[in-house]
């Protein structure tokens, strides 16, 4: 097993992998912004190297000052986290060169997997079921012929990130040069790569994705899926694992393709297959190569410690069960906490309980900076039941106090305690207005 890790990210999901790594024996570097000098990973962390300033493309987006940083302290793996180089193929085979374990799945699949259009098209050669779309457009004389093709309403969709950027709806074809033009500028901002492609819009759908972990020995496990369909701007807000739309047989057909899918392009370490519902049909979207940020969930439904077992995956430990072993127990839910303001914050209180995790890296004086994703934190519920699950939900988010940063709480109540959320008869264009109510 490694002695040291360094981790090559910030916030929640830094301190969720210096904790796991500390249960496991493992010392661990922190690497660092001018922002985060007095961020909660920095202190919890064995050793810490500041590598720049706040701006991420000078910190952690900066590959070779985390590779410095891993070979000065003798780190001999780098886990990603979620965001930033979690899924850069360059930085990932940047670890191989160093003699760096990169707590991912090889570079080659990130890189196929990470081409959205390259992706669709090795899905449908797999037998996996994709939606209607085009390749990448050449220019938007082609969009346009797509666009008659595939028929509106459509998605303009860029190639490469995530995140929700690069994406645009178009409802009819005389909206269509408009949005071809924000999509590029707006992908080549984020990701560098003004590639679109189109899919055909599906309306009523569900967002629900597969967890999947696979070692380098080639067994693959599907840990159960998640439904994702509450997102505001492509963005999601509540996660929770099982999904009450999916019949046991439509369950056991989705884990069957997410396992088959992972062993199409050979993966091996955590990934996400993510789909789209439609009725008893679901289409693949794309694939996550990384840690998501809804993974504990999963967790609380499984008993399985993803990021422990991405750590063994990528020291070449086998997993250590199999399908057979998977059993999802009870319902767990998750709300993303996101700022609404920057500043200090004045208190801070997380709420308790059996089953109640709130996984954040705040503390009573931390200085909410600009330059980052506003997620302040993940609360994180588990009872035997939904119904429970939601009376969980509420007490928390009710008990759950951060002062001085305004945030998503009040908002999230209102969804947690809609008729569409408790009834789970909600889609991926769920608005939430002031009563609760469901807004089409």
């Amino acid at each position: 097993m490694f002695s040291k890790l360094l981790i090559a990210n910030r916030g929640e999901i830094a301190v969720r992998v210096i904790r796991a790594c500390k249960e496991m024996g493992i010392a661990t570097v922190a690497v660092y912004s001018k922002a985060d000098e007095d961020a909660l990973h920095v202190s919890l962390a064995d050793q810490s190297v500041c590598i720049g300033g706040p701006y991420a493309k000078d910190s952690y987006l900066n590959a070779s000052r985390i590779i410095s940083a891993a070979l000065a302290t003798g780190a001999q793996a780098i886990h990603p986290g979620y965001g930033f180089l979690s899924e850069n193929a360059e930085f990932a085979n940047l670890c191989k060169e160093h003699g760096l374990v990169f707590v991912g799945p090889n570079p080659d699949v990130i890189d196929q997997m990470g081409d959205k259009d390259k992706a669709r098209a090795i899905m449908e050669k797999a037998g996996v079921p994709v939606i209607p779309g085009s390749g990448i457009l050449a220019d938007i004389d082609e969009a346009k012929a797509e666009g008659q093709r595939i028929g509106y309403p459509l998605l303009i969709k860029a190639r490469a990130g995530g995140g929700g950027k690069g994406i645009r709806l178009v409802s009819d074809a005389d909206s269509l040069p408009g949005a071809y033009s924000a999509a590029i500028e707006e992908a080549k901002q984020a990701f560098g790569d003004g590639g679109l492609y189109m899919e055909k819009y599906l309306t009523r759908v569900k967002h629900v994705e597969v967890q999947v972990i696979a070692d380098e020995h080639g067994n693959v496990v599907a840990l159960g899926e998640r439904e994702c369909s509450v997102q505001r701007n492509n963005q999601k807000l509540v996660e929770e694992a099982p999904s009450v739309a999916l019949t046991p047989a439509v369950r056991k057909k989705m884990f069957d393709t997410a396992i088959m899918a992972a062993k199409y392009v050979g993966y091996a370490n955590a990934g996400t297959i993510e789909f789209l519902l439609e009725g008893e049909n679901f289409y693949f979207m794309e694939m996550n190569t990384r840690l998501q940020v809804e993974h504990p969930v999963t967790e609380m439904v499984t008993g399985v410690d993803i990021v422990k077992w991405q750590i063994r995956i990528a020291d070449g430990i086998p997993l250590g069960f199999t399908q057979d072993d998977v059993a999802l127990a009870g319902a767990s839910i998750e709300c993303r906490i996101n700022a609404a303001s920057t500043g200090v914050v004045k208190f801070f209180h997380a709420p308790g309980g059996p089953n109640v995790r709130f996984d954040t890296a705040l503390y009573q004086g931390y200085i909410v900076p600009p330059y980052y994703d506003s997620m302040l934190g993940k609360l994180i519920v588990h009872a035997s039941t939904r119904e429970d699950a939601i009376r969980k939900m509420l007490a928390a988010l009710s008990e759950l106090a951060i002062d001085g940063v305004a945030c998503n709480i009040d908002e999230q109540i209102m969804i947690i305690d809609s008729w569409a959320f408790r009834s789970g008869q909600y889609y991926t264009d769920l608005k939430v207005d002031e009563m609760g109510e469901q807004v089409i």
